[in-house]
């Protein structure tokens, strides 16, 4: 019985020296990719300029000068490097890991060419099934079990292959899609990364959760810049596809690793849900966008000023203002659904979701109209320019129009 005791205490011992050197690893590969991203982008913007790689505004353009747009080299640059600096604590994941950045290569060279030159948006989405297909097939990453949503727990094969290869699509160009302001694209992803980050660390999967706050460091080395009135930069194609695929590996690894080990007291039987909290913004916002094109008889991939952020700036709000609201709603979200996961089922979870889409679209209807109505009136919208202009909201180079 003392053997077993002391077996159980050294075991004990060492889950908790593994904890302890887990979360360092995680600590410093935050600090490092934050670093590296710090110290390469001013070198970015400096060629940048020097070599006139610049966005240029234009009617879509939330910016009103000329911009670097390659944030994304210095977030690649600084996930390898904080990510491969250090060995792996555990081998769970290692190999699956080591192919997303195989992955995430192949989107970095596409999201360069296409910020040079552009590139045609099937090649960019056969390239983004060809990363995704990497990690289905060579890692065995699928999501295979639905947890009862809609009855459904088991998935074949097939059905789970098509459906992971979805959820890469879906995922890396929703990300894409956000990406129109300040810190937007950044701020969610850097939500998500600390959040799929901690649970990893706390379910001992060190190597998914250093990989995760090395995204997370690299992002804020990054927002430091996309803030800044002086030395402004965008993350660019090359960072969004990026951001967007490592988010949907770790979604779809959170929803796998649940599926293994929901008897454990960490385990979420309703993950799929929570993985969609965790990313609502860009996943509410794309499904919207998409289903208001689509009865407008248009294209759901045609070019417009339809995304919430869009209509949140055309109600006057700041790039900083905006960011923070969906931001806010989105760690909000996160937090209420972590909490209370425990005290409602899966069914319920789906109609809870299904009803703040719904309040999402009604909250984007009513923006909508406030911007029509302020369009339709003109002293209604002087009224509001003017006190805007007075609360400092908007830029004195309308005090003329005043």
């Amino acid at each position: 019985m003392n053997i077993d005791l002391f077996i159980a205490f050294l075991q004990h011992k060492l889950a908790d020296d593994l904890f302890t050197l887990g979360l360092y690893q995680c600590i410093l590969s935050f600090l490092v990719a934050c670093f590296v991203a710090i110290v390469s982008i001013p070198v970015i913007i400096k060629i940048s300029e020097l070599k006139s790689l610049m966005e240029k505004p234009g009617e879509r353009r939330s910016h009103t000068t000329p911009t670097p747009t390659f944030g994304g080299i210095a977030i690649y640059a600084a996930i390898l490097i904080a990510y491969f600096l250090w060995p792996s604590i555990d081998q769970t994941d290692i190999y699956r890991t080591n192919l997303s950045v195989a992955g995430m290569t192949i989107l970095f060279f596409i999201g360069i060419k296409d910020d040079l030159v552009g590139i045609d948006p099937t090649k960019k989405i056969l390239f983004q099934i060809l990363a995704a297909i990497i990690l289905i097939f060579f890692g065995e990453l699928r999501v295979d079990y639905l947890y009862g949503i809609f009855g459904i727990h088991h998935l074949n094969e097939a059905v789970s292959i098509l459906l992971t290869c979805f959820i890469f699509i879906a995922l890396t160009n929703a990300i894409n899609l956000i990406d129109g302001i300040d810190g937007l694209a950044g701020g969610i992803a850097t939500i998500a990364s600390v959040v799929f980050g901690g649970w990893f660390l706390l379910t001992n999967h060190f190597t998914m959760a250093c990989l995760a706050f090395t995204l997370a460091g690299a992002l804020i080395g990054f927002l430091r810049f996309n803030f800044s009135k002086t030395s402004k930069i965008f993350m660019g194609n090359t960072g969004s596809l990026i951001i967007g695929f490592m988010l949907a590996f770790f979604a779809v690894r959170f929803v796998n690793l649940n599926t293994s080990f929901r008897y454990e007291p960490t385990a979420f039987f309703n993950a799929p849900i929570i993985a969609i909290v965790i990313l609502i913004i860009p996943i509410f916002d794309t499904l919207r966008v998409f289903l208001v094109r689509i009865l407008a008889g248009r294209s759901p991939f045609s070019a417009d000023r339809n995304h919430m952020h869009h209509i949140l700036l055309d109600n006057r709000l700041t790039h900083i203002q905006t960011t923070l609201i969906l931001c806010g709603v989105s760690l909000a979200n996160t937090i209420l659904f972590l909490l209370l996961h425990r005290n409602i089922s899966n069914t319920l979870s789906l109609a809870i979701l299904i009803g703040l889409f719904g309040v999402y679209m009604l909250i984007s209807l009513v923006l909508k109209m406030r911007i029509k109505f302020l369009s339709t009136h003109p002293h209604r919208r002087k009224a509001v320019l003017r006190r805007e202009l007075q609360r400092g909201m908007v830029g004195k180079g309308l005090a003329d129009y005043l």
